[in-house]
């Protein structure tokens, strides 16, 4: 996989080079969304597909890439360590450039909300970017975990980007019957198994679960194509309900604006002002 720079308002793009050309570019957008429980996936008009986005996408996010052309030969976005800590070390080793193009931002102005067994996914008007989110598990080594952030300013990379997806053996091989999670092992995600972590090292944070929830929320919001100032709250939500939460908030009307942003908000967006100093020792 190969990041590329993108012209200025183009977006994100994934380009599969390993079909047919003219048939491999699958744009993040919203309408390339396709429902999954276990991962973000996307898929064009030729129904070629790009799966588990979600921690590539936090990964741009955080770092402030809103133009990108993202080169990839395969239909699933490599894992690497489980988190999105290995991109954020790539891209900013890269470095970032300014583009002079002014910078749309989408803006909350009204509550959104989807629920599902049980489960909830909200949006509501906030100054800046935050997220919380709840989870609550019978595995004694996750059970209930909270937390709400401010992803003003290199939060992501500090407090998220390290933080690893987690599951259950029962989940991994979910994962891989249905083609998915295909080089998945013990160190490429937290596996729990009741009582006890299985993957070595333990836990890079105490509470690593609920932060990798919120590392996936940030990429799926990015599916958006543009970043999100509002209020995001999860509880138990997965991939599938923020997923339906993008469409409803965009089949409300006057639940939110895209606008031009300002120098003031610029400087409170998750990119703004970061560097590799702001990883984790872990990352």
């Amino acid at each position: 996989m190969t990041l590329r720079p993108a012209a200025p308002d183009t977006g994100l793009m994934f380009r599969r080079t390993d079909v047919a050309p003219g048939k491999g570019d699958v744009r993040v957008r919203p309408e390339n969304w396709v429902e999954a429980s276990l991962c973000t996936v996307l898929q064009n008009e030729h129904g070629v597909r790009v799966s588990t986005v979600e921690h590539l996408l936090a990964a741009l996010h955080g770092c402030g890439v809103h133009n990108a052309l993202i080169e990839i030969d395969a239909g699933e976005v490599p894992i690497l360590d489980g988190s999105a800590a290995p991109f954020v070390a790539q891209i900013l080793a890269a470095g970032l450039k300014p583009q002079s193009m002014p910078l749309q931002v989408l803006r909350i102005l009204e509550p959104v909300e989807v629920s599902r067994n049980g489960a909830r996914a909200r949006l509501s008007p906030a100054p800046t970017l935050e997220i919380a989110f709840e989870i609550e598990f019978e595995d004694v080594a996750i059970g209930r975990q909270s937390k709400m952030l401010s992803m003003c300013n290199g939060t992501f990379l500090r407090e998220l980007s390290d933080c690893r997806t987690f599951c259950r053996r029962a989940d991994v091989e979910a994962m891989q019957s249905r083609g998915l999670a295909l080089g998945g092992t013990l160190d490429n995600a937290v596996v729990f198994d009741r009582d006890k972590v299985l993957s070595p090292g333990g836990l890079r944070r105490s509470d690593e679960p609920v932060r990798h929830k919120m590392l996936d929320v940030m990429g799926d919001l990015y599916v958006l194509g543009r970043p999100v100032v509002g209020r995001y709250e999860g509880l138990r939500a997965g991939h599938a309900l923020t997923g339906l939460l993008l469409r409803k908030l965009l089949a409300t009307p006057g639940a939110f604006e895209v606008v031009r942003s300002t120098a003031e908000s610029r400087a409170r967006m998750p990119g703004a002002g970061i560097s590799l100093r702001d990883l984790p020792l872990s990352a």
